[in-house]
């Protein structure tokens, strides 16, 4: 039988790129890659480490390898570095590989990789086998998981402007703080060239099913069906939106009346005041025409 810790000859000497947030997941993005690093070099891989000081010089590094004919960028963080991955990828063969390291990992819960053991990761990426999913795509701007354009997007920036507490409870206290001040936002949607005027308390739109750490908005999206799930949430109580809030993260919103899915292969999203979040980072501000780019990522996994 074939050990899996035996140098892989097929790859040997074949040259990838290693980006890694180091602060992702409170640290763990260090750990990861430290264990990660040592088996895809064990394994005959030559690999390039690399770490950003900040995003930019991180975003010029993964342009940088992409450009220098590396086979593969894999990225250890989390979907913020996953989204900086793209962007340096998109369209260009390069495949994107990942060894989840962050708070949320929803493109790694996507893929079915293992989020808690890097060396396993890690042996997915010697593996090697390819995947072709779908990008988003928005002027020259790429997202692979969900655009939030409502209450939620709302909470993202006021949770950004929070220095306490870390984690899940700063976005529940910055949920209760928005709530209490929350107006329905009017939007005007254009679904595949069809205009839809209506107020809502949140459009987002969906090139997978979840994000935010499984938070299942646009459930039943699918990576490779050359569309964008759309979801509208209408005018409801705040009461209701107390009650309902909950649900419309599991992705079992049946019932819910307020509740409207879309697909489609392009829309704008336009509202008064409203930054869009996409993959978890500040995308920006509406109006956005969102497309569907089909196969425009080729991802190992």
């Amino acid at each position: 039988m074939h050990d899996p810790a035996a140098p892989d000859h097929s790859v040997r000497g074949r040259e990838i790129a290693l980006l890694t947030n180091p602060t992702s997941g409170h640290g763990r993005g260090a750990r990861h890659r430290h264990a990660a690093l040592a088996r895809l070099r064990e394994s005959g891989f030559v690999v390039r480490n690399l770490a950003g000081r900040d995003a930019d010089e991180a975003a010029d590094l993964a342009r940088g390898c992409v450009a220098d004919g590396v086979e593969a960028l894999v990225v250890c963080g989390g979907d913020g570095l996953v989204h900086l991955g793209v962007q340096a990828v998109a369209g260009t063969g390069v495949p994107l590989g990942v060894i989840p390291s962050g708070t949320g990992n929803d493109f790694a819960r996507y893929l079915d990789l293992p989020r808690t053991d890097p060396v396993a990761a890690a042996d997915r990426v010697i593996a090697s086998r390819r995947r072709t999913i779908d990008l988003a795509r928005s002027g020259d701007r790429w997202f692979v998981t969900v655009l939030a354009a409502g209450f939620d997007a709302i909470v993202n920036e006021r949770a950004n402007t929070m220095t306490w507490p870390r984690g899940q409870m700063r976005y529940n206290l910055a949920t209760l703080a928005e709530l209490r001040t929350f107006r329905p936002i009017p939007y005007v949607l254009q679904l595949d060239g069809e205009t839809v005027e209506l107020e809502a308390m949140l459009v987002a739109v969906g090139n997978g099913p979840s994000f935010g750490g499984g938070l299942r908005i646009t459930e039943g999206a699918l990576l490779d069906d050359g569309l964008l799930d759309v979801v509208v949430i209408t005018r409801m109580s705040k009461p209701k939106l107390v009650r309902s809030y909950p649900r419309l993260f599991t992705g079992r919103i049946d019932g819910v009346a307020e509740y409207v899915h879309r697909r489609v292969r392009s829309v704008t999203v336009a509202a008064p005041g409203i930054v869009s979040y996409a993959d978890g980072e500040r995308f920006g501000p509406l109006p956005l025409t969102v497309e569907c780019v089909p196969g425009a990522l080729d991802v190992i996994a």
